[in-house]
This record gives C-alpha cells, sequence and structure tokens, in this order.
C-alpha cells in the first residue's frame, strides 16, 4: 500500500530526526607536554568516527596551555587547535594521562580545576586520573587509572576511592579508565550512550576492535597480575596451572606437584607471587573461559568442562561475580562481530 512505512524504517525515521535535533558536544582534549599519544588519538579516533558516522554530533578541539605545540612522551610532535584559555567550554573535556601528570604544570592543574567542573563529563584516560585527583576533582568519588599508578593515586589522594580492577569506572558526570587503549573502551561507551549501538558498532569495526570491553573486565591477565615466582617449582606450577585449567587444581594437588607441604607451598606461592594460589587458579579459570567465549562458537557447558568449572552454573556464578555479566552476556558484549 502507497504511503505504508515498516517498523525498522520507522525506527530508522525516529533515531535520525532525534539525532538531528540532538546540539553538538564538543569534546575538548588537554594537551600537555610529556602527553601519552594514545591516550589523545585513540579516544579522539573515536569521537571523530563518531562525527563521520553521525554528522553533526560531535565537534572534537584539542589545546594546550599557550597554543603551542607538545612533544608527547614518544617523542612525537602534537599541534593543537588553540589554547586553553581560548577554548569554549566543552561537553566532554578528556584529560590524558603520561609521564607528563608526574609531576603536573601547576598551571594545567589550575585549569583543570576551574573547568573541569563546567563539563558535562569529566573524563581521564590512564594517568589523567592523577591530573584530576590534583585538581580535587575526584574527592569522594570512585576512580581507576593505570593498574601500576593505583597505588600512588590512593596513597596520594585517601580522599578518592580507588579501584585498580576494572579498565574504566562510571561516578556521576565523571569517567576515570586505565591504561591506553581502555580509552578507547570509554569514548565507544560514551558514544553508545549518546548515539545508540549502531554507531558505536559503526565506530569500533572502522578501528577493528571490539564493540567495548565491558567495564569491569579486569585490566590485565592472571599472568600479568601475579608476579613470576623466583623459585623453580613455583614456578613450574604456574605455568601447569595455566596449561591446564581443567585439571585438580587443588592446593594439596598443586603442593605434590611443587614436592612441598599445602601448608609450606601455600605460604610461599603467596609470598613469591603476591597472591593465594586459590586466588591464581580462580584468575587463570575465567581467562581462560573469557578467550574461548571470544574466540570460539563452543557451548557454555563445553567451555565450562574445559576450563575446570565443571559445570555451566558455576562458570556463571564466577562471571557475575568478577565481570557483572553472565557467560551468554559476556559473549554478546565482547564476541568481536565480523564485517560482511
Amino acid at each position: 500500500m502507497a504511503g505504508k512505512v515498516g517498523n525498522s524504517s520507522l525506527r530508522s525515521l525516529y533515531r535520525a530526526s532525534r539525532i538531528g535535533r540532538m546540539a553538538q558536544r564538543t569534546v575538548l582534549v588537554v594537551l600537555f607536554d610529556g602527553v601519552q599519544s594514545l591516550d589523545v588519538t585513540g579516544p579522539l579516533e573515536v569521537f571523530a568516527g563518531a562525527e563521520r558516522a553521525v554528522p553533526g554530533t560531535y565537534r572534537v578541539r584539542t589545546a594546550s596551555l599557550d597554543g603551542g605545540p607538545v612533544r608527547a612522551s614518544s617523542g612525537l610532535g602534537l599541534v593543537p587547535d588553540g589554547s586553553l584559555a581560548g577554548a569554549p567550554a566543552p561537553h566532554t573535556l578528556l584529560v590524558p594521562g603520561g609521564e607528563g601528570t608526574r609531576r603536573p604544570d601547576a598551571r594545567l592543574v589550575e585549569w583543570v580545576r576551574g573547568h573541569g567542573p563546567r563539563a558535562a563529563r569529566l573524563v581521564s584516560v590512564c594517568t589523567g586520573a592523577i591530573l584530576l585527583a590534583e585538581a580535587g576533582l575526584l574527592d569522594g568519588r570512585r576512580a581507576t587509572t593505570h593498574w601500576a599508578y593505583c597505588d600512588k593515586l590512593a596513597r596520594d589522594h585517601p580522599a578518592v576511592r580507588v579501584d585498580a580492577d576494572p579498565i574504566y569506572v562510571r561516578d556521576g558526570h565523571v569517567a576515570t579508565s586505565a591504561g591506553v587503549t581502555s580509552g578507547i573502551d570509554l569514548a565507544l561507551a560514551l558514544v553508545e550512550e549518546d548515539l545508540g549501538r549502531d554507531t558505536a558498532l559503526t565506530v569500533a569495526r572502522h578501528l577493528v576492535v571490539f564493540l567495548r570491553r565491558p567495564g569491569n573486565q579486569a585490566q590485565f591477565s592472571a599472568q600479568l597480575a601475579a608476579q613470576t615466582a623466583t623459585r623453580e617449582p613455583l614456578r613450574d606450577v604456574q605455568q601447569w596451572i595455566t596449561e591446564h585449567p581443567a585439571a585438580d587444581l587443588s592446593v594439596e594437588a598443586l603442593a605434590a606437584r611443587a614436592r612441598l607441604s599445602p601448608r609450606h607451598f601455600a605460604r610461599a606461592f603467596r609470598a613469591e607471587t603476591g597472591t593465594t594460589p586459590g586466588r591464581y587458579v580462580d584468575r587463570v579459570r575465567l581467562e581462560h573461559a573469557r578467550r574461548l567465549l571470544e574466540d570460539t562458537a563452543d557451548g557454555v557447558e563445553e567451555i565450562s568442562r574445559a576450563s575446570g568449572y565443571g559445570t555451566p552454573e558455576a562458570m556463571r556464578r564466577a562471571f557475575v561475580k568478577a565481570l557483572g555479566a553472565g557467560p551468554a552476556e559476556y559473549r554478546r558484549r565482547f564476541r568481536p562481530v565480523p564485517v560482511t
């Protein structure tokens, strides 16, 4: 019938009209000497990609204190669009990290202190959280940063509730992310919030990254989370756990493999790796299951057995506790979507 419009077309028309009425969001990225270049370019490419996908939604600008070029920690030169003094009040103020945040310029801290509260969204990448904390903008808030600097952030700024595990944290209008590439995950989450999943997926496909990792995804693998034991028997046991997640990994079985008593083994393992055997096993099994969910089409029951959980319910409980989402939801959100 002439003039008939399908439901999917109506939804598309609604989204187009809603986006058309949406005010353009200014994203201002702060530049300074010693900035980590990927902290800048990763999120910048996400917002710029969203603007290309849906014109009129984002205006991305960069600015340094005096408007002059800066040199990134890698030696790369970056030329800003202008000075912070002359920058318009942004919707999203993004503060990257890098070596320049270790001893930040007092003028930069003062600018962030004065202008951060005026932004609708305040975002940091990596050690940019240190700048926000120096400006007093994280007091009383939950925040994260690169895992290597979480202790420093907590020690220097006790009013900040530091969470060292997630790749990014949202607390009201303030969002902080972990090291380097996690800024891309956070930026994609913000685009999805602003423009919907389809636009975020379009940007992710273009950048050849996952749509986005869940914010409560751990910053690092089990092997990085724990130190490598110095003594050979314990180091060999760590390797055995990684290669055999479905085996009997009880303290008694692992102690026998190391030729130590269970009590001596548990004490020595924690002293050398910084974590208990049980916690290390939990991390390895969770990581193994995550990878199978991401990289294979195996069923949850098969993956639960292969990862040492035994039953799908045991794996589901572990996923919900660690990641806030069950295996099926994790696979839906995190498994890469093939580009056709």
